[in-house]
């Protein structure tokens, strides 16, 4: 997907909304995305922890009353993401105890929407436009900002769909991750994988690795999913 070199000089934002209230999210993601921002969805504390390894958001919008994992706990597993907590908690102590404990920000309910945007706009200005991620399996390396993908010193021309395949197995590199969560994970990044062409597009990726690195690098696990090796 370009050359090693190659870097990114725009960026659409990826944020990730987690409230449990639907109408509330719904009127979010509406608004997020007419601003042009990139939007996904959480629901509960553990769903926003699958969904920030799989997403890489640059920015998290965090209700604290959720289902299972309170916000609190989703809050303390959160590393390098600056989070914009949005809670009708109100009182004082809730507000300092989250800005100390690493909120970015505090928006309470009800809210204005322009203000919550410009808060937004305020927050990503103070985080570096062009911070990458470097994932690396093997002699595989993948870089999340400029979407480069190299075997040693050799570029892998990947679509859209097969670099959001691989980054996903890249940044769970020990797992075996199932059919269906590989489609679920993937969404945001590539619409275009379905059921039926999941297979194709990893058979794809497996050719394109192996012409550059000698070896197909993904493994099939039967009946469960698929997970990167070594051979």
């Amino acid at each position: 997907m370009g050359d090693c070199n190659e870097r990114r000089t725009l960026i659409m934002y990826k944020i990730l909304i987690v409230d449990d209230d639907i109408h509330i999210g719904n009127m979010l993601e509406e608004i997020l995305t007419r601003e042009g921002y990139r939007v996904s969805r959480a629901y509960s504390g553990t769903e926003a922890l699958l969904a920030i390894g799989a997403y890489s958001p640059d920015l998290i919008l965090l209700d604290l009353m959720l289902p299972g994992m309170s916000g609190e706990e989703v809050m303390a597993a959160i590393k390098n993401i600056p989070v914009i907590v949005v809670s009708a908690k109100a009182d004082t102590d809730s507000k300092t105890d989250l800005l100390l404990g690493g909120a970015a920000d505090y928006v309470t309910k009800p809210f204005d929407t322009r203000e919550l945007l410009a808060r937004i706009v305020a927050r990503l200005r103070k985080s570096p436009e062009n911070i990458s991620e470097i994932l690396t399996f093997s002699d595989i390396t993948l870089d999340t900002a400029s979407h480069c993908v190299c075997c040693g010193d050799n570029s892998v021309h990947l679509t859209r769909t097969e670099y959001a395949i691989l980054k996903l197995l890249m940044k769970k590199p020990s797992s075996v991750i199932t059919k269906s969560a590989i489609l679920d994970l993937i969404s945001l990044d590539t619409p275009d994988c379905t059921e039926d062409s999941l297979k194709t597009h990893i058979s794809n990726l497996r050719r394109k690795l192996r012409a550059i690195c000698g070896r197909g690098c993904i493994e099939a696990v039967w009946g469960i999913g698929f997970r990167l090796t070594e051979n």
